[in-house]
């Protein structure tokens, strides 16, 4: 009998256990929704709805998508007092660093921005940079690259090969041409390249006027090539050696921003919701003072962005030894 009763007794204090750690459970999620409901509201040290520098990242593939544009037309109203713009990119479509560069100005008109090299800023990348105030790169960083690029892969000898032809029937000769299933035609090729030598003028007179450089100064720097920080900073493609703090340092000095503001990342978010575990859990870890950790979640939760690669590419290939 005394055994039943001490099982018993167990079995009961197991329950009062299990009910406490249950209750502990349902607070914990109460108090991270409260924790993170006040981030979002602008009420907590991590919020985007106090003062802050904004940090925007532009990386990978350049292609003008609309979320990258909406991200920053959303920080023309924002309480950003400026805006850090960190670059990574080999480029993207000609049409693409258009869109990303004009959105940029049209920001800049409101928030002074800078952007720091992290990396890599070229073609596209480079005419991202364009769009800030002032560029900031790393000794080692790669900036450059001005120029345009227009490939299409001919698969017409191996059709041959295995004995297929297309066949086809069009309005004029230049219809759809160059078209990867036959030899381009040198009227296609010219007619291409006056495409991409005017995509090239428009990519020099943007070099030209955001950096005052002279036509001899465009055309010692528009011939393809990356240069690393150091020489950009000879030739004028950038203003200063350094990164983030640089950048920072700059804005206090330069544009009157205030001293010590908080810089919050600002990135695309999912086309399913506009705030859910991913927004949640970095929040909390911002409210909680976990900077990096709230990065690390930040980039988690970007989505990738579908390519499309029909058109005059403004992207650095860097070149491959056979």
């Amino acid at each position: 009998m005394s055994s039943d009763a001490d099982l018993l007794a167990d079995r009961r204090s197991l329950r009062r256990k299990l009910t406490l750690w249950r209750l502990f459970a349902v607070l914990g999620v109460l108090a991270a929704a409260v924790v993170a409901g006040l981030a979002w509201s602008g009420r907590t040290p991590g919020s985007l709805s106090q003062a802050h520098i904004a940090r925007v990242t532009i990386s990978g593939f350049i292609s003008g998508d609309r979320r990258t544009l909406e991200l920053i037309k959303s920080l023309e109203d924002s309480k950003a007092s400026a805006v850090l713009l960190k670059i990574d990119s080999p480029g993207g479509t000609t049409s693409g660093s258009e869109a990303l560069f004009d959105a940029l100005r049209r920001l800049a008109a409101k928030k002074p921005m800078v952007s720091v090299v992290d990396g890599l800023a070229a073609s596209g990348g480079y005419i991202a940079a364009l769009g800030s105030d002032r560029i900031v790169a790393r000794q080692t960083s790669l900036v450059g690259s001005i120029g345009v690029l227009f490939q299409i892969p001919n698969v017409g000898r191996l059709m041959e090969t295995v004995g297929l032809k297309l066949e086809e029937i069009k309005s004029s000769p230049l219809k759809a041409a160059p078209n990867g299933f036959e030899p381009t035609s040198p009227e296609a090729r010219a007619a291409l390249q006056s495409v991409v030598d005017d995509n090239y003028d428009w990519f020099k007179r943007l070099v030209r006027e955001r950096r005052h450089l002279s036509d001899p100064e465009v055309a010692a720097v528009s011939d393809g090539r990356v240069h690393s920080g150091r020489q950009g900073a000879v030739l004028k493609l950038i203003d200063e050696i350094g990164g983030e703090p640089e950048a920072i340092a700059w804005l206090e000095r330069e544009k009157g921003v205030a001293k010590d503001l908080a810089v919050r990342d600002w990135r695309r978010r999912s086309e399913s919701s506009s705030y859910g575990l991913w927004s949640a859990g970095e929040a909390l870890a911002r409210a909680a003072g976990f900077e990096t950790v709230a990065s690390l979640i930040a980039r988690a939760a970007e989505q990738p962005i579908g390519l499309r690669l029909d058109a005059p590419l403004a992207l650095w290939q860097p070149a491959v030894e056979k």
